[in-house]
């Protein structure tokens, strides 16, 4: 549904993009993070062909967004981070404006706005002015712009920003059931709601990719965390440390009389029973043995850092 190929953009000798490539399938919801400055802007510009590359190539379903950018702008719904709403107008008039200016045809405006207002909630709020509406609706209504013309591509800047706790489950719902009919980007700072909302993440720093996976594969590190009844490492690191396709043991955690043991794998999974198998045979006060996980924002600090910290 979306390609992009050695993407570069320069702003004089400011290198905004640098050679980033990724593909998204159709139905996937992509998470887009980065620090302030990376290159996350820049790279919605030139998806959404408001802004030409320096360098590379991109496609939007199926269209090039520098030889189609009208063709590829028609496959968009774009929900910026301050949607433009008109206050004064009620939800029923901004649809209808915004199906006029997406030139909709006057016979097809009727379901289309329909549709929109039926998948973002509206349906109690078509009289009200948008002005009166909570931010949470406010929201809504952008959604329900951003999708009127039944895009196959949905880019979402910041979409649940400044939402209470109740409103951004609902957006995170909502998200979720627009991608039974669209590609989604997420662009957002709130990792959680990346990790709620996402099936795979692009991480930017500095301009160049330096992350793209699923998420359930982020979390999975290879590591296994082994603890003990016992605080004294003991016989365990250096008997682990043996056992074939173990590249290291350290020490995760020692306190309330049990000490932890992180073992880094090339399987982890599958070592879990050569090690139980380990401290049977040698009577070793076994108390737990699991795969080791790790959060989205662990792996983001972990990105930064490597990178050099967030400037």
């Amino acid at each position: 549904m979306i390609t992009a190929r050695d993407l570069t953009k320069n702003y004089g000798p400011v290198a905004a993009l640098k050679g980033v490539s990724f593909e998204v399938a159709e139905g996937e919801i992509i998470g887009l993070l980065g620090p302030n400055g990376a290159g996350k802007t820049t790279l919605m510009k030139i998806l959404t062909g408001y802004i030409h590359p320096s360098g590379g190539t991109a496609t939007v379903a199926g269209h090039d967004v520098l030889a189609e950018p009208r063709r590829v702008q028609a496959e968009i719904g774009y929900l910026p981070e301050n949607a433009p709403l008109y206050s004064e107008l009620t939800v029923q008039g901004s649809l209808r404006l915004m199906a006029e200016l997406r030139g909709i045809p006057r016979a097809e405006q009727f379901r289309a706005i329909s549709d929109a207002v039926r998948a973002t909630g509206l349906a109690d709020r078509l009289t009200r002015p948008v002005g009166t509406l909570s931010k949470g609706y406010r929201q809504r209504v952008g959604l329900a712009q951003a999708i009127l013309h039944r895009p196959k591509v949905l880019i979402l800047d910041e979409p649940t920003n400044g939402l209470d706790p109740r409103q951004i489950v609902e957006v995170r719902q909502l998200i979720k059931e627009l991608a039974k009919n669209s590609t989604v980007i997420v662009s957002s700072h709130i990792l959680s709601e990346i990790e709620a909302t996402c099936d795979r993440v692009l991480i930017i720093i500095d301009g160049e990719l330096k992350t793209d996976a699923r998420l359930a594969d982020l979390a999975a590190t290879g590591n296994l965390l082994v603890r003990f009844a016992d605080q004294e490492p003991g016989p365990y690191v250096e008997g682990i440390k043996k056992l074939a396709g173990v590249t290291n043991v350290l020490i995760a955690d020692r306190r309330d009389g049990q000490l932890t043991l992180r073992v880094a794998t090339a399987g982890g999974e599958e070592l879990g029973p050569a090690i139980f198998r380990l401290a049977c045979d040698n009577g070793w006060p076994l108390a737990g043995l699991q795969q080791e996980t790790r959060t989205l924002e662990t792996v983001f600090n972990e990105v930064t850092a490597a990178a050099g910290g967030i400037q």
